[in-house]
């Protein structure tokens, strides 16, 4: 079984997902604010991102200045987040451990070739349903 879209009764997969998530101690609204805080170098630029729903975090996010060693730490930075999401919400890792050995992929239009795949092009690395999948096998064995 594939689940290949974040929407509908699989929104909860989303990053867009509103749901507290505390990262370095700091609550987010999130895992996208959450996440896009992570661009930041100084805590008062994080903290600003406590306040956002998901679409402006995006928003923010794509304005910061990014620190020098994103490229390389934000694959990392999600899966942390992601599985604090899971771990911190009872409700969200049932219905995750729920999708059982379904195959996640984040199917979208907006051509997000990193952490999905491009329902056009079939093209794309899927970094957030590798990651969900990953958290999920962990849940599976506590």
């Amino acid at each position: 079984m594939k689940i290949d879209h974040f929407r509908g009764e699989y929104a909860f997969l989303s990053n867009f997902w509103e749901v507290p998530v505390t990262y370095k101690g700091l609550t987010y609204g999130s895992n996208e604010a959450a996440f896009q805080a992570q661009k930041c170098m100084t805590e008062e630029e994080k903290m600003e991102f406590t306040q956002l729903r998901p679409s402006a975090s995006k928003k923010l996010g794509r304005r910061v200045q990014l620190r020098p060693d994103w490229e390389e730490v934000k694959v990392g930075i999600m899966e942390e987040i992601v599985r604090a999401k899971f771990t911190q919400n009872e409700e969200l890792k049932a219905l995750l451990l729920a999708t059982g050995e379904a195959y996640l992929e984040e199917g979208n239009t907006w051509h997000d070739t990193c952490w999905g795949v491009d329902a056009k092009t079939g093209e794309g690395q899927n970094h957030l349903g590798k990651i969900l999948m990953k958290v999920r096998g962990e849940l599976k064995e506590q």
